[in-house]
């Protein structure tokens, strides 16, 4: 029959039972039904009936639904538009009972927001804070934006929470925006708060749709004296961008941040970038009168792009034998019969090495590494290989240009990786292996064949421009660095500079005692303004004592004047500490601040300065760093957000505590 003239009665008395949070009660003529929100089947709904055969109803009908009816969700009422239906989709619901898992109950105390936070008794879901949970999952671990629309994905939430309302794809962006503008804030404050100086690394990257990006991070040491890095700023340039762009970009992002008097140093990937980007820079902050050391700790370089750079000379040279020994590796891997004749070859001249052949990647050159140094092992063998095009054969000559090359490419990678793979990578790392190269250069450049001599000869004339910006730098770090100090300047100088040596390491020292000079005047500042509101507390001594006002000023300045000078020489006249490896430097300082109360803030913004931005990922990739195709697509705005609070993200998610207001929460919770 049809119920057409069915309406919702309008209770006289409130329903105290759970049930009727499942059934809506209408009335059709003079009976009553209860009907169910779930199934749309009636029931008696007269208050005569009682409410045992309504709960019986809701048991069965929410397991047909695989709903844990032990710790029931509350449900109103859900629109039919909402509904989820898939064809072609069963199940063994007996299977489905058996393999169900029971929640863990989390005790929590949601905030209450009005239409979205269901109750029965003591269970909640929240609409609010499930679409934060979902875009936050989306920014931490990369999804594209448009999961939300995949088939699958509805279905499987639909499965595991029905009330969750699956939102779109432009609903999923603003939540995005959302948790960015808030973790933004987060970011500003503690940056604002910080008590160091900050660093910052700019990067340029490229996307397979030929357009580039530069990125900005802001690299500091925290007042916990722990090593810290985020990402600041994601800027999409124009495809006819110049320096005076860039430098713009960069501006524009001390700015916003509000650090531009807490920068220490600008770390730039590219080393030929032009000199006036910085200046401009500089320009730009001019007003912070404790700029460091005249500004000539300000501009760096990175030291792993200028040892790629170097590398991509040494692998152009060296390009048509790269080739051959590529085509003649390709010939014996192209079928068996010729690697069984090779590996009769291998046993004829006695090679012993037990290593495969290898085809390189030619944009890791890494890859390329290993297939040189492997295809040098078997030089002999292929040389007695038959039927190989003569177009592939090496003479002597290019197998001993190769077999250097190769043994160049060996440092570089040492190197790199000892630049990438480092988790607490701070700026004293970096001067032993610079140095270690420079005097390899200088080794390589009396080479007596000529092939080689000039390769090496540019290779030095590019790393002699790096030098030059950066030496000073990467010395005052290493001399900040308890275990070395200026003997390891001295050490490595004396065997790069030879009978020069003296007036380079006084160079050094000079610019070390600059800085701390620095640093010395900055700390009596402070200690006078945090020392001035004193005088305006009220004093209880005599008229006499008053009169010492003055001294006590004096002493204050002379005394602090003392400490400072004595804080860098104490420091460098005290031995070495031993050598281990588990030292940590950080910890070192943090340790020793009430021992080197200036020294330390000065070693806490040096050690902190990126002397290399190249990740570990793209540390051999000749192209440099890549934008994410599915990243491609998006506004500039959406892009830097996601990128920049997948970042911050993923640095709170390193802590064991939770860090934001949107940390994620289980399907089933107990309220207090």
């Amino acid at each position: 029959m049809e119920v057409a003239n069915e309406t919702v009665i309008k209770k006289p008395k409130r329903l105290t039972s759970v049930v009727w949070n499942h059934f809506e009660r209408v009335r059709k003529a003079d009976l009553c039904y209860a009907v169910c929100v779930h199934c749309n089947k009636k029931l008696s709904g007269s208050s005569n009936s009682g409410t045992t055969h309504l709960r019986n109803h809701l048991m069965r009908c929410l397991k047909r639904f695989n709903y844990d009816v032990s710790q029931l969700l509350s449900a109103k009422k859900r629109k039919k538009d909402n509904t989820l239906t898939i064809a072609n989709i069963s199940y063994d619901e007996g299977q489905r009972k058996e393999e169900y898992l029971k929640p863990t109950i989390v005790k929590y105390e949601p905030e209450q927001r009005k239409d979205e936070v269901f109750n029965v008794q003591s269970s909640w879901f929240d609409q609010e804070r499930s679409r934060l949970d979902l875009a936050r999952m989306i920014i931490l671990h990369g999804y594209p934006l448009a999961m939300v629309e995949h088939v699958g994905f509805k279905v499987f939430v639909k499965n595991l929470q029905p009330l969750f309302d699956v939102v779109p794809n432009s609903t999923v962006e603003l939540s995005c925006m959302e948790i960015y503008g808030k973790e933004r804030q987060k970011v500003h404050d503690m940056l604002s708060k910080l008590q160091g100086r900050i660093n910052l690394a700019v990067e340029m990257w490229s996307s397979p749709e030929n357009t580039n990006h530069v990125c900005m991070m802001a690299h500091y040491v925290g007042d916990d004296w722990k090593l810290q890095k985020k990402i600041l700023n994601f800027v999409t340039l124009d495809s006819s961008h110049t320096d005076d762009l860039l430098s713009g970009v960069i501006i524009k992002c001390l700015m916003d941040w509000d650090i531009g008097s807490k920068l220490f140093a600008v770390t730039l990937d590219d080393f030929s970038t032009n000199d006036d980007i910085v200046l401009r820079i500089k320009e730009q902050i001019s007003e912070n009168k404790s700029r460091l050391s005249n500004g000539q700790l300000l501009d760096v370089r990175s030291a792993a792009h200028v040892l790629n750079s170097i590398v991509q000379d040494a692998m152009e040279a060296l390009r048509l034998v790269i080739q051959k020994i590529r085509g003649t590796v390709r010939y014996v891997k192209s079928s068996q019969s010729i690697q069984g004749k090779f590996k009769e070859m291998v046993l004829q001249t006695g090679i012993n090495s037990q290593k495969n052949l290898v085809l390189d990647c030619p944009i890791q050159w890494n890859s390329t590494y290993l297939m040189l140094e492997t295809a040098i092992e078997y030089r002999n063998a292929f040389c007695q290989l038959p039927e190989l095009d003569l177009d592939l054969a090496l003479s002597d000559e290019e197998w001993e240009w190769a077999s250097s090359i190769t043994g160049y490419l060996k440092l570089f990678i040492e190197i790199i990786n000892v630049f990438s793979s480092n988790k607490c990578p701070t700026a004293n790392i970096y001067f032993l292996e610079i140095c270690h190269v420079h005097i390899q250069l200088i080794d390589w450049c009396k080479s007596p064949d000529n092939f080689l001599s000039s390769l090496a000869a540019k290779m030095k004339a590019k790393f002699d421009k790096y030098w030059s910006k950066c030496s000073l730098s990467l010395a005052v770090a290493a001399i900040l660095d308890p275990r070395f100090k200026m003997k390891l300047v001295e050490y490595y100088y004396s065997q790069i500079y030879g009978s020069t040596a003296l007036e380079r390491i006084k160079e050094v020292s000079d610019g070390l005692k600059e800085l701390f000079n620095t640093y010395s005047i900055c700390s009596t500042l402070m200690d006078q303004g945090s020392a001035l509101p004193l005088s305006s507390l009220p004093s209880s001594s005599n008229d006499g004592r008053d009169r010492l006002k003055g001294f006590d000023k004096f002493l204050h300045e002379t005394s602090q004047s003392q400490t400072a000078i004595s804080d860098l020489e104490k420091y460098l006249d005290e031995p070495v500490f031993p050598r281990n490896c588990n030292f940590n430097i950080l910890n070192w300082w943090r340790v020793h601040t009430p021992r080197y109360p200036i020294l330390s803030m000065m070693a806490r913004d040096v050690l902190g300065t990126p002397m290399s931005t190249v990740s570990q990922e793209s540390a051999f990739h000749a192209g440099g760093r890549v934008l994410d195709s599915c990243r491609c697509p998006l506004t500039p705005e959406t892009r830097q957000a996601l990128i920049c609070t997948q970042d911050w993200l993923r640095m709170q998610s390193d802590d064991p505590g939770p860090s934001s207001s949107h940390y994620a929460l289980p399907l089933y919770v107990e309220t207090n």
